[in-house]
C-alpha cells in the first residue's frame, strides 16, 4: 500500500462539478492499493499518518503528530500511485488491485482513520475527481507499507 501524504491548510474534492467533501487544516491521504495488501498494511498506512511527525511546533520545527496536534484528514484513492512509467510511454498498472478489491481496502483505511480518532473526509471511489488542495510548508511524503515475504 502506497499512501502520498499532504500537509494541507485546505482541502476540497468536487466530482461533475459539484463538492462532495472538504476539511480545514489536516492531511490528505492519496491512497494507492495494491494486489498483495492485507489489513496489516492498513493498520500500518493508518498508525504512521497519524504518529508523523509533519506539523511545526513552537520553535517551527517538524516534531508534532497529527495525534499531537490535531486537524482533519481526506482520504482519496488514487490507482495511479502504482502506475510503473519504466518501459515505454503508457504506464503499467498490474501492481494496482482491482476496483472491487481496491474499494473494500479503501473503506478498511477509512474506517481505521475513524476508529483511531480521525473520521475521514473521503473522495467518491472510481469516480473523475477534482482534488483542489493548499499545500501548507509544502510537506509530501511519500509512505508505502513494508513488503511482506
Amino acid at each position: 500500500m502506497r499512501a502520498l501524504i499532504q500537509r494541507v491548510s485546505r482541502c476540497a474534492v468536487r466530482v461533475e462539478g459539484r463538492e462532495v467533501s472538504s476539511i480545514g487544516p489536516g492531511l490528505l491521504v492519496l491512497l494507492g492499493v495494491s494486489t498483495r495488501d492485507t489489513r496489516e498494511d492498513v493498520d500500518y498506512i493508518v498508525r504512521k499518518t497519524i504518529n508523523l511527525r509533519i506539523f511545526d511546533d513552537q520553535e517551527g520545527k517538524l516534531n508534532l503528530s497529527l495525534a499531537e496536534k490535531g486537524g482533519e484528514v481526506m482520504v482519496v484513492s488514487q490507482f495511479t500511485l502504482y502506475g510503473d512509467a519504466r518501459k515505454g510511454r503508457r504506464p503499467s498498472y498490474v501492481e494496482a488491485a482491482p476496483p472491487e478489491v481496491a474499494e473494500r481496502v479503501y473503506e478498511e483505511v477509512c474506517e481505521a482513520f475513524a476508529a483511531a480518532g480521525f473520521p475521514p473526509a473521503k473522495g467518491v471511489f472510481g469516480a473523475h475527481m477534482e482534488v483542489e488542495l493548499v499545500n501548507d510548508g509544502p510537506v509530501t511524503l511519500l509512505i508505502e507499507s513494508p513488503p511482506r515475504v
